[in-house]
């Protein structure tokens, strides 16, 4: 049970969590009795836990609804441009914790259910994650809503309504285990269902051309059927929407025709249309060509275009015009950024509108579609960028592929006309790739029908340009952009780590929450012995509490002043958590040598969910444990070295670990992460990173000096040098005994003397083909781990090295990413106008143009 703060520790607690107001808690409570009485039908004396989750859930969300009408209300009378942000994923994690801080509320909603007898963390525990995502992609699609919403930006989430997301993970004997996701079970409280605007959209069918135009007939229809969750910006009264969409049968699905006789059958059979929007596929940075995947691609881009072009129809602006001339403004009302290829298929559905439905001449239609839309490209391993076979398309969604040659074919005509007789560009630029079966390639559909393509980090921009896409670079140069990512410091800092987020406003006030910028005031502190030994004192609270948290759930001893170390991602052999597994039995065996020589304490914590058909990433899980099961039960290692597996990786957990780890492991191989957004939220939370020169972590090291970070290993440079000559994984082998030593090790099954070649894949994989390049870069890690040990050992000087991190961490909020998308690729402006609370007249809120794109 949490108990009241004294006086003093109130005065502590500034108001970035809001202010404590007698009649604010009083309020409070009458809203969460109210909702247990009559939402939930209940009283105090057969109320469960969960009921008091969902009593103060639909308090909160009552604080909500009056600012949420009131935003759409404002978009509607000033008509703003529209920022339609599509992904296939959303991985928003709990709400509750989130609005209250969004809201000013959190100090008043603790107070109250104080004052009502209960535990808020108990509560809080209580939400199940929305888990509507892999990873990186899908988290900062979430991190991207709070950035927009609190930049007073007229945006809109759009995806689907997984009723299952990403699987959760058990480990059983060592081993990875899915379970699905029920996570709509007990309902959930942050949506609000939309029927009314129920959309519907087709699949199947044929394509008739008549004297009226091109005609597409006897389709299925799926019904989409919008669920909105609000979006709330911190501490400016903006509520935007994220519009899930859900798939429904219609009611005489499968009734029409021949079905007459087996009425049964055919209701049963409403389950077909309904998969659509079943669960999520649980793939991250890979590829897999199925029919169900590419139906939710289009099913969600096809409510979507239809849900914008309502709004655009009904807005003042899109209604004054003649019907000639309705859409000429479209480009400057609407903006649509694709989050990766997944949404691609939004390029000829809306090429289908404008022509097909609309009457639109093609070169005025793909003129204003060019326009509307702008690609985020997410990776560069090959075996992730989708690729779809035409065959497939065809029986799916005939008329697109009509479109998708006819883009492709004015495409490839005005490549000919530029470089005349160079075949080889024309097939190396085509949309569709021939040999073997014909493909379609979404990344190149992406680009030649948007205004603006984006990497996620400088050297990953650099990537996409003279590698990967370096063609179409050469082509349209201006056309490609970076926008480094970000996180928000929202949830990423206040919500998970209020006493680093209290330490911070004390020295250099509040408004570094909007501002991360501000963090720069911090330098003036790396020298100040009192902040020094308060910065380390919250990292040994955070440590502390997370060791407890371990101890409950995996009933180990944690030693807490132990080096947390920490690499927590999706699985995946880019990542490199067999580096860090080599490295741990390394440890292990300097252990064992020399027991007693001077060892600093580690606790080494890998944690990640590996896509349910990657083997190797299921044996990497299993390795893992193997080697936890030996080193932690290893009398002669006792607390030196403890190794953990984080069961069921998930939002909600990165939150409890990442505030309490020391070192976070960043070591793919140079030119394959992307970004990385994790790399920024152990740096904001005052860990140090151990890193190769790959993705965002250039940047941190630009930003903090890269002296402040641990860097080590191939550039891009040498790894491509590497690749020229031929990488040969036995020449590292036959030259590094403790690697040796180690492999050795999991080869002849010390780790698995039950089942001795167990890991002979592994072993197999690393000598033989190994894209990812472990043993060129082990050496350089261990030596660089040895450089950790020894600051680790001078707390003083490991604690100025952290300070110097969170003041360089202001480059990596996602405020500061979306203001460059709103800016270069949007072409709004971001507003600090405050809408007026709903308690105050509307016409409090000075009569100013939105985003200044107002009709």
């Amino acid at each position: 049970m949490s108990r009241p703060l004294s006086d003093q520790e109130r005065r502590k607690q500034i108001s970035i969590r809001g202010i404590v107001g007698a009649e604010n808690v009083a309020e409070l409570k009458r809203g969460f009795n109210r909702h247990l009485h009559f939402t939930l039908v209940k009283d105090r004396n057969v109320a469960t836990p969960r009921d008091y989750y969902f009593a103060l859930a639909h308090t909160v969300r009552d604080h909500l609804v009056g600012r949420w009408i009131r935003t759409q209300q404002y978009y509607y009378e000033k008509d703003p441009k529209r920022i339609y942000y599509l992904s296939l994923e959303f991985y928003m994690g709990r709400t509750l914790q989130n609005t209250m801080i969004n809201l000013g509320l959190q100090n008043a909603c603790d107070e109250a259910i104080y004052q009502l007898g209960l535990d808020m963390e108990e509560l809080e525990e209580i939400e199940e994650d929305a888990g509507l995502g892999n990873g990186g992609l899908g988290r900062l699609a979430a991190c991207f809503l709070d950035s927009m919403a609190t930049l007073g930006l007229a945006a809109y989430g759009y995806g689907i309504r997984y009723e299952y997301g990403i699987f959760n993970q058990k480990i059983r004997d060592g081993w990875q285990v899915e379970e699905a996701d029920d996570w709509l079970r007990h309902g959930n409280p942050w949506e609000k269902a939309r029927p009314e605007y129920m959309l519907p959209v087709h699949f199947y069918g044929r394509v008739e051309h008549t004297a009226a135009g091109v005609k597409w007939i006897d389709t299925q229809v799926v019904l989409a059927l919008p669920y909105d969750t609000p979006v709330p910006g911190y501490m400016n009264n903006t509520v935007n929407t994220m519009r899930l969409w859900s798939a429904r049968a219609p009611n005489d699905f499968n009734l029409q025709d021949f079905n007459v006789g087996d009425y049964i059958q055919a209701v049963l059979d409403r389950n077909l249309a309904e998969n659509i929007s079943r669960v999520l596929y649980p793939n991250d940075n890979f590829f897999e060509g199925k029919e169900l995947r590419l139906k939710q691609e289009y099913f969600v881009v096809a409510a979507t275009l239809q849900d914008i072009i309502r709004r655009f129809k009904a807005s003042k602006f899109g209604s004054t015009d003649s019907v000639r001339t309705v859409f000429d403004s479209f480009p400057d009302q609407v903006a649509i950024q694709l989050n990766d290829t997944h949404p691609a298929m939004a390029i000829p559905e809306l090429m289908r509108i404008f022509v097909d439905i609309e009457k639109l001449p093609w070169n005025k239609a793909w003129d204003i579609t060019k326009r509307t839309f702008a690609y985020t490209n997410h990776t560069v391993l090959p075996e992730a960028l989708e690729r779809w076979p035409v065959d497939l398309v065809e029986k799916l969604l005939p008329r697109h592929l009509q479109i998708i040659y006819e883009i492709n074919q004015r495409h490839l005509d005005h490549i000919a006309s530029l470089f005349p007789n160079d075949v080889d560009r024309l097939r190396r630029m085509s949309l569709i790739e021939e040999g073997g079966t014909k493909r379609i390639n979404m990344a190149h559909l992406c680009i030649v029908g948007s205004h603006a393509v984006n990497g996620v980090a400088k050297i990953h921009s650099e990537i996409v340009k003279t590698q990967v896409f370096e063609d179409f670079a050469a082509l349209e140069p201006e056309k490609f952009q970076n926008k480094t990512n970000g996180i928000t410091p929202r949830r990423w800092l206040l919500l998970c780590n209020p006493g680093l987020a209290e330490l911070i406003a004390e020295k250099i006030g509040e408004d570094y929450v909007r501002d991360l910028s501000q963090l720069t005031k911090l330098h003036e502190f790396v020298d100040d012995d009192l902040f020094i030994r308060e910065v380390a004192k919250v990292k040994q609270e955070n440590k502390v509490k997370f060791a407890l948290y371990l101890e409950k759930e995996y009933k180990v001893k944690i030693n807490p002043s132990s080096m947390f170390d920490v690499h927590v991602k999706r699985i995946h052999e880019y990542k490199r958590q067999l580096m860090n597994c080599l490295h741990i039995v390394t440890m292990y065996n300097r252990i064992r040598r020399d027991p007693a020589k001077l060892f600093v304490p580690r606790t080494v914590i890998i944690g990640g969910k590996a896509a349910p058909g990657y083997h190797m990433a299921k044996m990497i899980i299993k390795l893992i444990n193997a080697v936890a099961q030996v080193v932690n039960n290893d009398p002669a290692v006792g607390s030196k070295l403890k190794v953990i597996f984080l069961e069921n990786y998930r939002v909600s957990l990165a939150e409890k670990v990442i505030p309490a780890t020391d070192l976070s492991e960043q070591i793919s191989t140079a030119g394959t992460e992307a970004s990385g957004t994790g790399n920024m939220k152990f740096m904001l939370n005052g860990a140090l990173t151990i890193g190769t020169m790959d993705g965002a972590n250039v940047e941190m090291a630009e930003e903090a000096g890269e002296e402040n970070l641990f860097i080590f290993g191939m550039r891009v440079e040498d790894v491509t040098e590497l690749d020229r000559k031929g990488y040969d994984a036995q020449e590292y082998y036959n030259h590094l005994p403790e690697l040796k030593q180690a492999i050795d090790q999991i080869k002849s099954g010390f780790f698995s003397p039950e089942e001795p070649d167990l890991f002979r894949d592994v072993v197999n994989m690393l000598f033989h083909h190994d894209r990812f390049k472990v043993f060129a870069d082990y050496e350089a890690y261990v030596k660089c781990q040895e450089k950790v040990s020894e600051l680790y050992l001078n707390s003083k000087a490991w604690t100025k090295m952290v300070i110097r991190n969170i003041a360089a961490a202001g480059k990596f909020s996602s405020d500061r990413t979306i203001k460059e998308y709103a800016r270069d690729i949007w072409h709004v402006e971001p507003s600090d106008l405050k809408i007026p609370p709903p308690n105050e007249p509307r016409d409090a809120a000075e009569d100013k143009t939105l985003n200044g794109t107002a009709a």
